[in-house]
């Protein structure tokens, strides 16, 4: 039986989503005609504008180059009729994934086929055949979901699986870490549905060698030069019929004997099938093409099953050199897996919030790590294959006396120090996780000089891994620089990037005299120029020195059969690229903030730093196939690449280095670019490089302010202060106005807030008025711990009862606690509304007044996430000196404060039930969203914490009508998130999430606050 779907894209609809006023079609573009015929011939979308144009300029390489345009096909027909119409005018077209090439194949002057944002489908599952079929933009995460009830898997496994798209996977002719159990992409392509350069569409897949040749043999008949033949499927066949008669000597001559080489065509796999089963596969020979012989529309790939279960020891080395010439006593153990992290690796990570804690688990002093993975029958397979390995860390005199079965003992001794065990899941998770965010950590440089790609993933035989990185180690010196070694160490192809500058003629000098020393001694070594990412603007030109003249024509005359007139990706593979040209950032690059900064950048660069560290790898668009984590809520709600983090960060930096026309304060940029980004700086956090959108936001909008003005309504959400204050007073003929018909409608017309949300309810009684008319539970000569409660907006006017249970609970746990009436706006909201001299003033007034009481013994405490997130971070970007570091150091959201004291150890508590807890999406860009889940699991509920993206409230962004249906979409996320969720009770900690959720049905009323969950939970004496 075949489990079979028709396409099904998840994206939110632009008419139900609202991401944008801008008419990407009306824009001006450079060629008119071209628009309008392709934009007649497609149902996808054709965009022309320069915006779109500038997103697709860039990949995760080191290059750029401005597309002519960009079409997100819905269909085969939508491809064929691009095809068609740009053969015949004589124009270039691009197949294009996930956009995370790394050597330039994936940006060219061409037409940009977009297929990630549509033809993402898995189209059929077949477990009785171990095959499925899907379409070109389905990540591979994606796919793998699919299998997964099956026990089944897609094999090659890249790192940014979450963001890599299967037609990208075949296009590259990609792997991953466990290449040493399977092979690469082309191994596992049974057909494909592809669109030739002509516009024919065909399925290419197995034939018999003899019909092959028969056909080929008539194609000849009919015309010895295949220039006068008119039919494409004709001139492949007789090519690659030429190539198994008259090549195949010089094949196996000159390709590496690696399994992990991917430099030029895929002749060695063609001539490898002939021999074995005397049948080539036609579709493999599109493995490794890079997009230049056909596009690839549909895919049938077999499976492999899943393992049972697996076993990790992370081994601990002295020294880089060490770890690699481990390697290949390590490979006798049969080893799925073995990653290399080198020191320069490991240094960049433990500067890395998300990544500091796996590092400081390693053994001080450790400069290196091998990271060995079996897959094993059971946990006890696991574990014996893990002591079998560990045994040959001792001399010889020490070791078994009896080898594994089937294995020789080695002649030395392992070189590792140390080594670190994982068989649970979540541990062998987190050694994996700092490994496969390798790139972005290594890109998380916000100074002129980077890790940069052009040497990347050179494979080498194992025996010779540690010769040739002490080789490498010399040429980098020679030319004044290092690189850091990392990943796939087992199959010899290590991740190797110099720090270079770029931007400098010195540094594009040194970056062509190192490729071509690395180039010569991957020669001398027996090794590829490619053995994972591929040939693009990096490496095509060293294919001649790798094959000679002859395997090179070879391919010429191939991709000649396929493109007659080169027009898919030309350049790549057997081109003319010139690894110097058309990069990111070269001597001729310039960057104009055209302000100055109103915020410190405690980073090198500063503000530059920032806008030019996203490299393009698409972490940000990863998380649109998953509910984990925060990045980026916009994104999810709608695939659209200008709201990912990328997409926003391209055009930033595209904008001031002058590639884009528009000022990036201008109304158009800020309202297009910046608008929806809605600062829940979850960026921060999962982006691996760090790149802070939220942030960079924030000094854009002011600067805008400040040319144009600051709108009436941000102003009024600005001074929420005022406004909730009036309201107080004024209750309860405030709730009664917003109640009465029409009021909602007025209030969308004067200052736009969207008519479907409710406005706050006002407590007469605010938490300062309670406060001050009791006397505190415990005095603060008899309290250890003395706490400032402030009494932010939302908490004081709207709902005191947040506030009073976070007294009951501190109370509890005899801390002395005092609402101070000198302080209540954090400056908050006039931050999220960028207005930071407004912020800056209210932060300088709360500091003076905070930091002598904190010098005095007293601790900074909000139920407000937000307000948390804006005492601990966002003062240390607004102010300068020790008083705001002082308050920073001791500010504390109210279960943060409970947990990191264990303030409840000593309560009693007579909770029960199962609550879904969602975490403030700023506290969990600062790490701090855990606390409320192990408090609450202290009190006696068995939480279930959603992994979940912001709630799409987001302070004000969801009360505002342009957005409230974009608001809505993220919101969608979460509820159904909640709406999967085991808990009888839903709770939050911001304001602006428990109002998204009252607004759900499948919530009854407004989410209560962690802190009167547990409070409610103490057991009274």
């Amino acid at each position: 039986m075949s489990d079979t779907q028709q396409p099904d894209n998840e994206s939110i609809d632009p008419a139900d989503a609202a991401r944008s006023n801008y008419d990407y079609a009306s824009e001006a573009v450079e060629d008119p005609a071209l628009f309008a015929a392709l934009d007649a011939r497609v149902e996808g979308e054709v965009r022309f504008d320069s915006y779109t144009r500038n997103l697709y300029a860039t990949d995760a390489s080191a290059y750029q180059q401005l597309p002519i345009g960009v079409i997100a096909p819905t269909s085969t027909a939508d491809v064929q009729a691009v095809m068609s119409y740009c053969a015949e005018e004589g124009i270039p077209v691009l197949p294009r994934g996930g956009g995370t090439s790394l050597a330039g194949q994936a940006v060219n002057e061409a037409v940009v086929l977009d297929f990630k944002k549509e033809m993402d489908a898995v189209l059929d599952v077949d477990p009785e055949a171990e095959t499925a079929r899907a379409q070109p933009g389905v990540t591979l995460a994606r796919l793998n979901d699919r299998l997964a009830p099956h026990d089944l898997k897609y094999a090659p496994d890249p790192a940014w699986g979450d963001k890599s798209v299967l037609g990208g996977c075949i296009g590259n002719n990609s792997t991953g870490a466990h290449s040493l159990k399977y092979e690469k992409a082309d191994g596992y392509i049974e057909s494909v549905e592809a669109v030739l350069a002509d516009g024919t569409v065909t399925e290419l897949g197995w034939v018999d060698v003899d019909d092959l040749h028969e056909r080929a043999d008539a194609v000849r008949a009919e015309a010895d030069d295949l220039s006068a033949v008119s039919d494409i499927e004709d001139r492949i066949y007789a090519e690659v019929s030429r190539i198994l008669r008259d090549e195949r000597e010089e094949i196996e001559r000159r390709y590496p004997d690696l399994t992990r080489n991917v430099s030029g065509y895929n002749l060695d796999k063609l001539v490898e099938d002939a021999e074995e089963r005397n049948a080539v596969n036609l579709g493999r020979l599109l493995a490794g093409s890079e997009g230049t012989l056909a596009v690839v529309t549909e895919a049938t790939v077999s499976l492999e099953p899943v393992p049972e279960t697996k076993a990790v020891v992370l081994l601990t080395y002295d020294d880089v050199l060490d770890a690699v010439g481990d390697v290949a006593p390590i490979l006798e153990h049969d080893p799925a897996a073995v990653e290399v992290m080198d020191d320069v690796f490991l240094e960049l990570a433990a500067e890395r919030p998300e990544f500091a804690p796996v590092v400081d688990l390693l053994p001080e002093g450790t400069d290196s790590t091998l990271l060995v993975e079996f897959y094993a029958d059971s946990p006890a397979d696991g574990r014996q294959q893990v002591a079998d390995l560990l045994a040959d860390r001792l001399p010889d005199a020490e070791r078994p006396v009896e080898p594994r079965e089937g294995r020789a003992k080695t002649d030395a001794p392992l070189r590792a120090v140390d080594a670190l065990e994982a068989y649970d899941a979540d541990r062998r998770a987190t050694f994996w996780k700092m490994r496969k965010a390798g790139l972005p950590i290594l890109l998380s440089r916000t100074g002129d000089d980077k890790h940069w790609p052009f040497v990347e993933d050179t494979a080498i035989p194992a025996e010779h891994l540690e010769a040739y990185v002490a080789d490498l180690q010399a040429l980098f010196e020679e030319h004044d620089t290092f690189s850091s070694y990392y990943a796939h160490a087992g199959p010899g192809v290590l991740h190797v990037r110099p720090l270079l500058d770029l931007k400098s003629e010195d540094g594009v000098e040194t970056m062509t005299a190192i490729s071509d020393g690395v180039t010569d001694l991957v020669l001398e070594y027996g090794g590829s120029v490619s053995g994972e990412h591929g040939d693009g603007r990096a490496r095509t030109k060293y294919n001649r020195k790798l094959y000679g003249d002859r395997i090179w024509e070879t391919f010429e005359r191939l991709k000649t059969a396929f493109d007659p007139d080169w027009r898919l990706n030309p350049g790549s593979v057997c081109g003319e690229f010139d690894p110097a040209e058309n990069l990111r950032f070269d001597p001729e690059y310039s960057f104009e903030a055209g302000f100055e900064p109103a915020m410190e950048w405690d980073n090198e660069n500063g503000f530059q730093g920032m806008v030019e560290l996203c490299h393009g790898c698409g972490g940000c668009t990863g998380h649109q196939e998953t509910t984990g984590g925060v990045m980026c809520p916009t994104y999810r709600a709608e695939d659209e690449e200008m709201l990912s983090t990328r997409g926003r960060a391209n055009a930033l930096r595209r904008a001031m280095s002058g590639d884009l026309p528009e000022d990036p304060t201008d109304d158009e940029f800020v309202e297009e670019v910046l608008d929806l980004c809605i600062g829940c700086k979850g960026c921060r956090v999962d982006c691996p490089s760090g790149v802070d959108m939220a942030k960079m936001k924030a000094e854009l909008k002011h600067a805008h302010h400040q040319e144009e003005g600051i709108p009436l309504r941000d102003r009024a959400f600005a001074n929420v202060e005022r406004l909730y204050a009036l309201g107080s007073a004024f209750a309860p003929l405030s709730n009664i106005a917003t109640r009465l018909p029409g009021s909602g409608l007025a209030a969308e017309k004067l200052l736009g807030i969207a008519r479907e949300r409710d406005l706050p309810t006002f407590e007469r009684e605010t938490l300062q008025d309670w406060a001050n008319a009791r006397t505190p539970a415990v005095s603060a000569a008899e309290a250890d711990r003395k706490v400032l409660l402030i009494a932010d907006p939302y908490t004081n006017y709207t709902q005191p009862e947040v506030g009073k249970a976070a007294v009951r609970a501190l109370e509890a746990a005899g801390v002395h606690v005092t609402v101070p009436e000198d302080v209540t706006d954090s400056g908050r909201p006039a931050h999220s509304k960028s207005m930071l001299d407004k912020a800056r003033a209210t932060a300088r007034e709360n500091v003076a007044a905070l930091a002598p009481r904190v010098r005095e013994g007293w601790d900074v405490v909000t139920v407000e996430p937000s307000d948390a997130v804006m005492y601990q971070l966002d003062y240390l970007d607004l102010l300068d000196g020790d008083e705001a570091e002082t308050v920073a150091a001791n500010a504390y959201g109210v279960m943060e404060y409970i947990d990191t004291y264990r303030l409840d150890e000593t309560l009693r508590f007579d909770a029960g039930e199962t609550v879904t807890y969602h975490g403030h999406c700023q506290q969990k860009a600062t790490a701090k969203d855990h606390h409320a889940e192990n408090v609450l699991d202290r009190a006696g509920y068995t939480v279930d914490a959603l992994d979940s993206t912001c709630c799409g409230m987001a302070g004000s962004f969801g009360y505002e009508a342009e957005h409230y249906s974009m608001s809505q979409a993220i919101g969608d996320l979460l509820f159904d998130q909640v709406d999967d969720s085991p808990g009888e009770t839903v709770v939050a900690p911001g304001t602006s999430c428990r109002t998204q959720l009252d607004d759900h049905d499948g919530v009854d009323g407004k989410p209560p606050h962690p802190i009167e969950a547990f409070a409610d939970a103490i057991r009274q004496p």
